[in-house]
């Protein structure tokens, strides 16, 4: 029974990954035949992220009182009503309106399962989850960039991953009573145990302040920043490629989906090296590959040279991620993981939000070529504050062995 309910956890986070990159792929052609601004994306995209922001907030409530099983189905159905809904907008408007519910549909699924991994499997089971988010992720301008280079309306590409979405609902369906069976036990999975926890108990100035745990607040602005970087170039990616190295639409889709496959190859690589190397020392090997991958794309070189680095920044990106998620028990404490869990997923969120729609904004007033150094800056930024977080773990560590 673990090993099917594994499965069906890595087939949830294949859907939470189906529609995160289809519509920066597919902007470039929807903007034309709605006559809509470049710059809408962002706020398109704002809207999603809003909804996923307000259901990540809300997740320990939602989850405690329905239960992990019954959120992921109802949390799919809606992505995939969402999605099919999309691919038959009259108008922009109609795209506006449901990407509430597309976002909605993510964040306490997002939340639950990562908690509960981090909480119950070892780090490689991590890192392969957030790969199997990374295949829904590249499937996605995949198929986008398949029926755009055949000739058909991005609709069809709407339409098509609205029902590969609807055939994982009939499988969250069957599969309802086995998370019942779990909920009777207690949440307690008889699988293996994740590296051993922090086991002592981490100090909160008052019950439930958990913002106020050293370290918390520069965790979130990490994982802020890290969805800022892997939002933004799925975003805005395809539209610097179109714009400033004058690719075609359907190529920049496929270079694209290659950049999400960076993130998938790496993360399903990173779940091996995960039994030879610490959290701490994958994350900031993510980091500097990301950062050599966005100094590469700044370098005035031809097309070619755009798609190494984008596949670069998504190897990099690979490890960052589900590290710093399963690092959140032993950073601060497993009882405290779920709460603090749902504040990362919130700021990670707000960073997708806001970030590429911030750069879409300045790129309509001067040039898409403020990619790469934003890329950059946003980078430097994590690295400074996973640094600051190392060496409070570090002195704490210390402190404990004394």
């Amino acid at each position: 029974m673990a090993t099917v309910f594994l499965i069906i956890i890595y087939l949830a986070f294949i859907s939470l990954g189906l529609p995160d990159s289809m519509l920066g792929a597919a902007w470039p052609i929807i903007r034309l035949d709605f006559g809509a601004p470049v710059e809408l994306a962002g706020l398109l995209s704002m809207i999603v992220v809003a909804g996923t922001i307000i259901s990540s907030l809300a997740s320990s409530v939602v989850l405690k009182r329905l239960g992990t099983g019954l959120v992921t189905f109802i949390s799919v159905a809606v992505t995939a009503l969402a999605l099919l809904g999309f691919s038959y907008s009259s108008s922009v408007v109609w795209v506006a309106l449901l990407a509430l519910p597309l976002g909605l549909g993510a964040g306490s699924i997002d939340t639950g399962l990562n908690n509960y991994v981090a909480t119950h499997y070892k780090a490689h089971h991590m890192s392969w989850l957030h790969c199997f988010w990374g295949i829904g992720a590249m499937l996605g301008p995949i198929l986008m960039s398949r029926y755009i280079a055949n000739g058909e309306s991005w609709r069809t590409g709407f339409f098509a991953v609205s029902m590969i979405q609807f055939a994982l609902v009939v499988v969250l369906f069957f599969s309802l009573p086995l998370w019942t069976k779990v909920s009777k036990r207690g949440g307690q999975q008889p699988v293996e145990m994740p590296e051993k926890l922090d086991s002592r108990p981490t100090a909160v100035p008052a019950e439930g302040k958990v913002l106020r745990i050293k370290g918390v607040k520069l965790a979130m602005l990490t994982f802020l920043f890290y969805c800022g970087v892997e939002a933004t170039v799925g975003l805005w990616g395809s539209s610097y490629l179109v714009n400033v190295k004058e690719v075609s639409p359907a190529t920049a889709a496929g270079w694209v989906s290659l950049y999400y496959g960076g993130i998938t190859a790496g993360r399903l690589i990173t779940g091996f090296i995960t039994f030879r190397f610490s959290n701490r020392t994958l994350i900031r090997g993510g980091l500097a590959i990301s950062l050599a991958g966005a100094l590469l794309l700044a370098l005035p070189l031809p097309a070619v040279y755009s798609l190494v680095a984008f596949i670069l920044i998504g190897l990099g990106s690979a490890p960052i991620f589900p590290c710093m998620l399963h690092e959140t028990p032993a950073r601060f404490g497993a009882e405290h993981s779920q709460k603090i869990m749902g504040y990362q997923m919130a700021l990670a969120y707000t960073g997708g939000a806001f970030l590429p729609p911030l750069l879409g904004w300045a790129a309509a007033r001067s040039t898409f070529m403020i990619l790469p150094p934003a890329m950059i800056g946003y980078i430097i930024v994590m690295i400074v504050s996973s640094e600051v977080i190392n060496r409070m773990m570090s002195r704490r560590q210390g402190e404990v062995s004394l």
